[in-house]
């Protein structure tokens, strides 16, 4: 077989391998949109509606519209910029208004459903890889039980599908194709493809703020691997490690190419404000959000405790807090790639300790999807049945909770 043959040959298989992760990911959205559809019609809404043309996704067709520049003076002060949104999803959404019959808000829908499902197949290629195959979950305390089957990959696609937020990866936001992006770029640092993982993580920084974190993902991962390749190196003419030829030099190129979209994108944002590097953070200043180390985000929830029913609403979103900390100290103990602890801890620290937009932070943790991978390895230990009937009832709690909040107070 050619070259071609042989990689054509080997996507099929992937492809293969991953279908029931990607079928049951399908049926999983489908269930919430069919939930949102029945209730959006009970409250005589538009479900087409809720998921294109509010929030975010307006700023988005804004910016494919019209361009950077346009800006909203709220009477407090505040200025609302679209130049706090990354670039790429409405630049997609520009190109298929261009070459279809489609609207910009209807582009960013397809864009975002094509993109969760590229998302859902990187997500299962690197669980099956990390949890899966070769005994590598063995080696990682993951159980021997899932190894070779890919049942841990699906279980931590059904997982992520079914995430309380799960409706945001069908609308027109910038979530799924986002984790598109980083999920493949991870799958490449964990499979040496140093290249194709730089490029992915420079597209991830032109999608949202967080794609520094796959940046610093890839940094970590190669730095790691340049000190154990030296350290491997056997010295007096012996046979050391055996490394394919020009490694080094791609491993390199990688980690120059990882952050030029984030990067890229912020300083174009100071030079067009004039206020110099630190200018897209003015203009997140703007929508009052920051960083803090999550004090705000300590008083709001505080703040909850000062009556009933809220207080209900405290206790949760502090239990919640205690199972995403607990989750990656699991993670840690379970010695996952380091790339994915350095990815999954960025996007976790980020969403929490932001200064403003409270409501935002599940959607916002909802790209952190290495934090599911001990979930998974454990649902892929139980016998088949009980792991879909768990799945199943978490799947019908998340498309009734996506319907009742998008029809509500939504993600901001």
């Amino acid at each position: 077989m050619t070259d071609l043959e042989t990689r054509t040959a080997g996507r099929a298989g992937a492809l293969r391998r991953a279908a029931p992760a990607l079928l049951g990911y399908a049926a999983v959205r489908a269930l919430g949109l069919l939930a949102l559809a029945l209730w959006s019609a009970a409250r005589d809404k538009s479900a087409y509606t809720l998921l294109t043309a509010r929030w975010d996704s307006l700023w988005y067709t804004g910016v494919a519209d019209l361009g950077y520049g346009y800006e909203v003076r709220l009477p407090n002060g505040d200025v609302h910029s679209n130049l706090a949104f990354f670039p790429l999803l409405p630049w997609l959404e520009r190109f298929g208004a261009a070459v279809s019959p489609l609207s910009y808000a209807d582009t960013g829908f397809v864009v975002s459903l094509l993109a969760s499902l590229a998302a859902a197949w990187g997500i299962f290629a690197v669980a099956d890889h990390v949890c899966g195959r070769n005994d590598e979950g063995a080696k990682r305390g993951l159980g021997r039980v899932v190894a070779g089957d890919g049942r841990a990959g699906v279980c931590a696609v059904l997982l992520w599908a079914a995430l309380p937020v799960g409706i945001v990866q069908s609308m027109a936001y910038s979530e799924s194709l986002f984790t598109a992006l980083a999920a493949w770029s991870l799958y490449a640092v964990l499979t040496g493809r140093w290249v194709t993982a730089g490029a992915l993580a420079a597209l991830a920084g032109l999608t949202r703020p967080v794609g520094l974190a796959v940046a610093a993902a890839v940094w970590a991962a190669a730095v790691v691997a340049f000190v154990r390749n030296r350290s491997d190196a056997v010295p007096d003419g012996a046979h050391g490690s055996e490394r394919a030829p020009g490694d080094g030099a791609r491993r390199v190129l990688g980690i120059l190419l990882a952050p030029l979209g984030a990067a890229g994108y912020v300083l174009w944002v100071g030079h067009r404000t004039g206020q110099g590097p630190l200018g897209y953070l003015d203009v997140q200043a703007g929508w009052r959000n920051g960083f803090d180390g999550g004090a705000a985000f300590a008083r709001f929830v505080a703040g909850m405790f000062t009556g009933f029913p809220s207080a209900l609403a405290g206790v949760g979103l502090v239990v919640g807090v205690a199972l995403l900390v607990w989750l990656y100290v699991v993670c840690v103990r379970q010695r996952q790639p380091l790339a994915l602890l350095v990815y999954a801890g960025i996007v976790t620290v980020l969403a929490l300790c932001a200064s403003s937009y409270f409501g935002s932070k599940p959607r916002l943790l909802m790209p952190a999807f290495p934090l599911l991978l001990p979930l998974a390895a454990a649902l892929a230990r139980l016998r088949t049945s009980r792991s879909a009937l768990i799945l199943g009832g978490v799947a019908v709690a998340s498309a009734v909770y996506g319907a009742f909040w998008l029809n509500g107070s939504g993600p901001p």
